[in-house]
């Protein structure tokens, strides 16, 4: 059910403002920090926009922007520790399964259906479909779900992938998971795979395109 509006949206000029309202909300959220005062933000809005001054000056601002900057590297830098400690525990153990193939690269793969087709080069295009989860089997990105299979170039995904597919066969449904280097390293992706994640994806190869 949508929110009811706590100020009139009636016109043209009140429903582009309040459209004005949502894109800086969404930036809000992709730059969101824990204690974020949205009312401290509104504030500030009012005090600028309206009254072309502010409560604050620059000498009072910075030194709380440097602080709030240390405590976010602080604490991205604890969760990469976290997730590192927690990649190489789910490595080591997936490793030793007996069912499992381990690459010089430390791509660990086990075949689930076996094809007999071609296998893509590196320069190929390929359409899959694939259910990406982390070890603990959160599902983070599946065209399974989706009910729409992928189509991109070999060369154009992560290193792990790239490695995977040009030794399965059209019709090999492989079990691989890949260690953060092979996956998005230090850097993570967004908001939703953070930094020294270990990925395991189901990835069935469908067809190479012409």
């Amino acid at each position: 059910m949508a929110l009811q509006p706590e100020v009139d949206l009636a016109t043209d000029e009140q429903k582009v403002s309040y459209g004005f309202g949502l894109q800086f909300g969404d930036q809000l959220k992709r730059n969101d920090f824990e204690g974020l005062d949205v009312e401290a933000v509104i504030a500030a809005i009012r005090h600028w926009y309206v009254h072309g001054e502010t409560a604050m000056s620059d000498a009072d601002l910075n030194p709380a922007f440097q602080r709030i900057q240390d405590r976010q590297k602080a604490k991205e830098a604890e969760e990469a520790s976290k997730y590192q400690v927690l990649a190489e525990e789910f490595m080591k153990r997936n490793g030793e399964r007996e069912e499992v193939s381990v690459t010089e690269s430390g791509l660990q793969w086990e075949v689930l259906e076996a094809g007999s087709g071609d296998k893509p080069g590196a320069t190929d295009t390929v359409v899959t479909h694939y259910h990406g989860t982390f070890p603990d089997g959160r599902v983070f990105d599946s065209s399974v779900e989706r009910g729409e299979p992928a189509e991109f170039g070999v060369n154009q995904v992560i290193p792990g992938w790239t490695e995977a597919l040009q030794m399965m066969s059209v019709g090999d449904k492989w079990r691989i998971a890949c260690p953060p280097q092979l996956a998005y390293g230090e850097q993570g992706a967004g908001g939703s795979i953070p930094p020294n994640s270990a990925l395991v994806f189901e990835i069935h190869l469908i067809e190479i395109k012409a």
